[in-house]
């Protein structure tokens, strides 16, 4: 390590870091609650867009916008010390889409779009990922190159996916390519100054399902003229819990939901045809490409043995998010040594959500982490997509100080 990287990441101590923190944090508050007052779902976050690019330009911070669809913004802080240069960025993400839930918050900066909301705190992430640029950019010594990604449509629409297309990570658009990747999620789960992850497996990839059993209609009275799709339709939802059941092994996670069925239009009608959507979802390769032929199998095989048809779209939805072992032991003492061990937790089992930040991982070693949002005197906190969900403003200290302490530590 060069002297001066090091010397970099030492230049600042906690409480001056902290001072710096806390002065942003008015304006970071500010901007948080407009953002929520102001949703954009996937792909359609101009606003949003025009947000973050002005307050970077305030700044002083170089960056390219209209990327991964048009609403991405990549941004850049070069090192203070020129030899540095040429040092692998660091990549801190941010996700700015909303979703179509209608907000039931009854907050004075509630959602002032109809059916659209800040419901899964990517308000409170691009807020943080400003405060991130606004107390790097103050620093008199910044030991590597450190690369801000603003990334549009994570809920469902890859944004992530098409923001490293656009090459955000390979040095295409801003500074030297990444050679390290942070991302963090707000957690209702854990309290509020609280950091946790895990090596390896963190989150599950998620495929996506539809289904139509197609049979013959009938009159409800006649049921022996039909080849009946809701009989199909039932046994099929019920045969897919065996590719948990009895597919995979007890200890390894798989988890196959039918969240919609459509179907019929009268009650003295059998219909000709029932829609289901749902979704499938796996943490290793293996059992994913397991589970994806076992679903076809299961819907086709179990429609054909009660006369009707099925027809099967699974589609490829994100993989798993899989954490960087070496990176995460980096992450654990850089956090520890910034917040203290007691604020550092470790997440014992993946969870069966999903998110696109997995594809950062297939270009960098990268490292998704959760942030506490709880109350310290609550024993719990609306969670994640629910309609009564906000981002608590109390984390954005911790999310901020942490994402400012990986972007200094000079250990590639």
């Amino acid at each position: 390590m060069s002297g001066g990287g090091t010397h970099g990441a030492a230049a600042i101590g906690t409480e001056e870091l902290r001072r710096r923190i806390a002065a942003a944090l008015p304006d970071l508050r500010r901007i948080r609650r407009d953002l929520h007052a102001h949703p954009e779902l996937g792909y359609e976050e101009h606003r949003t867009a025009g947000v973050i690019q002005r307050e970077l330009g305030a700044l002083g911070v170089e960056f390219v916008g209209g990327l991964a669809g048009g609403t991405g913004v990549v941004a850049h802080l070069p090192p203070t010390d020129p030899k540095n240069a040429g040092r692998p960025a660091v990549a801190l993400r941010a996700d700015i889409d909303a979703l179509p839930v209608e907000e039931r918050t009854g907050l004075p900066y509630a959602s002032t779009t109809p059916g659209r909301m800040h419901a899964c705190g990517h308000d409170g992430h691009t807020a943080m990922l400003l405060g991130v640029a606004r107390v790097l950019r103050q620093l008199p010594e910044r030991p590597n190159p450190v690369t801000l990604l603003f990334q549009p449509a994570e809920e469902g629409g890859g944004g992530a996916e098409r923001l490293c297309r656009d090459g955000a990570l390979a040095g295409r658009v801003l500074g030297p390519e990444a050679g390290r990747v942070f991302g963090l999620h707000g957690w209702p789960e854990l309290p509020v100054g609280v950091v946790a992850t895990r090596p390896g497996p963190l989150l599950a990839s998620t495929d996506e399902l539809r289904v139509v059993i197609r049979g013959t209609q009938s009159h409800a009275a006649y049921p022996h003229y039909s080849a009946d799709p809701v009989v199909g339709a039932a046994h099929v939802i019920a045969a897919l819990q065996t590719v948990a059941s009895r597919n995979a092994a007890p200890t390894d996670a798989v988890v196959v939901s039918i969240c919609v069925v459509r179907g019929g239009s009268a009650h003295n009608v059998i219909p000709e045809s029932v829609e289901m959507i749902g979704t499938v979802r796996t943490l290793s390769d293996s059992t994913r490409a397991m589970a994806r032929r076992r679903v076809h199998e299961i819907c086709t095989q179990t429609a054909a043995a009660l006369g009707c048809r099925a027809e099967v779209e699974l589609n490829e939805g994100y993989p798993v998010t899989r954490n960087d072992p070496v990176l995460t032991e980096r992450f654990f003492e850089v956090a520890r040594r910034s917040l203290g061990p007691q604020r550092v937790g470790v997440i014992e089992q993946p969870t069966m959500g999903g998110e696109d930040f997995a594809y950062y991982g297939r270009h960098a070693p990268a490292v998704f982490f959760c942030l506490g949002l709880r109350p310290a005197e609550r024993d719990s906190y609306p969670t994640l997509h629910q309609p009564d969900f906000d981002f608590n403003d109390d984390a954005m200290p911790t999310g901020i100080e942490v994402f400012c302490r990986l972007a200094l530590d000079p250990v590639a």
